[in-house]
């Protein structure tokens, strides 16, 4: 009996979170997924698990602001997908999410899809999560 309510609390879960990411654009879904519960919803550093990390999560609303009034795409791009280091001494606590959007690539796309496919699949959802991350610049 317990493992059915726990299926169903699982279920319930699970159903709950995919409406409400078929309702917000591919970025935000991504934002909400990855990044929310460090960075926070709105993007200013205060997720719910941030009080547990050793370094404290930038305030990503900040970006463009400290970059001059230009929004720094590359430098974000390449932070999420992990190509460069995003701490000051290169290394990183956060965790890069390029190498998950390939792995979860097989399992969207279907049985039907080449290397490239893949990689254009990752790139899209980190372009799209970027682009999200833009909107709510200060």
């Amino acid at each position: 009996m317990k493992s059915v309510l726990v299926l169903a609390a699982t279920a319930l879960a699970v159903s709950t979170s995919f409406a409400a990411a078929q309702d917000a654009s591919i970025g935000a879904a991504e934002y909400m997924n990855s990044c929310a519960q460090c960075h926070g919803a709105s993007g200013e550093g205060n997720g719910v698990i941030a009080g547990f990390l050793t370094k404290s999560p930038p305030n990503l609303t900040l970006l463009q602001k400290e970059n001059g009034g230009v929004f720094p795409f590359s430098a974000v791009y390449n932070t999420i997908d992990g190509t460069s280091a995003s701490g000051v001494h290169g290394t990183s606590d956060m965790p890069a999410w390029g190498a998950r959007y390939s792995a979860k690539a097989g399992e969207q796309l279907g049985f039907d899809y080449t290397g490239a496919d893949v990689e254009f699949f990752a790139r899209a959802r980190i372009l799209a999560l970027v682009e999200f991350i833009s909107t709510f610049q200060e």
